[in-house]
């Protein structure tokens, strides 16, 4: 009977161990959800933040969609307010005295070799930059702006067709004014043409800063100087492919 009992009481022992074992699971249970808890409400809340983010990023890249196409917009206005200007260069510094408006009436016909019916009409005239101290610096340029486009449109046609243009020793040279942006894509065009030619490709640089090539009866018009670059590496490479594969017996 002694035995029974220290039996049943060994199985009692066992069984508040385990309930205390229980007690203690229970209570670390219920401690691994409150952290679950608080990890999934870390989570929501870095979901939010995320999307938060996401939504700003696409509305800036919505806003930079928008500032690139009001950048051209303004651009293309600046080019538009230009149109009558032309810009001119290697006048000697005070050559015009103090009238320059009466100078290039009088200058410009002769320089160009053309007779202009009615007289040639300016709106205004000045020097850009400021003048050098010493009269050593380079000439600063002329930009004029005309009262017809006409006018102007027939001085850029005859300037082009006499380059260079000469009043006595000086070399003078006449071009449109364009803004500074698109005077950069144009200078970036030119800049294209050796490879151009390399390449055997017509082109042409068109007003106020668009590039058309033909190559093998294909005409194509450029817009940016990055993507003809790009274009004209893929032809250099097709080019060598179909050189290489000429030579391979």
């Amino acid at each position: 009977m002694d035995r029974i009992l220290q039996e049943i009481s060994a199985v009692g022992r066992k069984l508040e161990g385990m309930d205390n074992a229980m007690v203690a699971l229970t209570a670390e249970t219920r401690s691994m959800r409150l952290e679950i808890a608080g990890f999934q409400s870390q989570i929501s809340g870095l979901d939010h933040r995320v999307m938060t983010v996401e939504t700003q990023v696409a509305s800036w890249t919505d806003r930079d969609q928008e500032l690139l196409y009001l950048r051209s917009k303004l651009t293309d206005l600046e080019d538009r307010s230009r149109r009558n200007n032309i810009r001119l260069l290697g006048f000697l510094e005070g050559i015009e005295g103090a009238d320059i408006l009466s100078y290039l009436r009088d200058t410009l016909p002769k320089l160009t070799d053309t007779t202009f019916d009615p007289p040639l009409e300016f709106q205004r005239a000045h020097r850009l930059g400021p003048n050098s101290q010493d009269g050593k610096g380079r000439p600063r340029p002329i930009i004029a702006c005309m009262l017809r486009h006409g006018q102007t449109h027939q001085l850029l046609q005859t300037a082009r067709t006499q380059v260079p243009l000469r009043l006595g020793t000086l070399e003078i040279r006449l071009s449109a004014d364009f803004s500074k942006e698109t005077a950069a894509r144009r200078r970036a065009f030119l800049s294209l043409r050796p490879r151009l030619h390399h390449l055997d490709v017509k082109f042409g640089l068109f007003e106020p800063a668009r590039m058309w090539i033909t190559k093998n009866r294909e005409s194509q018009t450029f817009y940016d100087p990055e993507d003809l670059r790009t274009f004209l590496e893929g032809l250099h490479d097709q080019t060598q492919s179909m050189e290489t594969m000429a030579q391979t017996p």
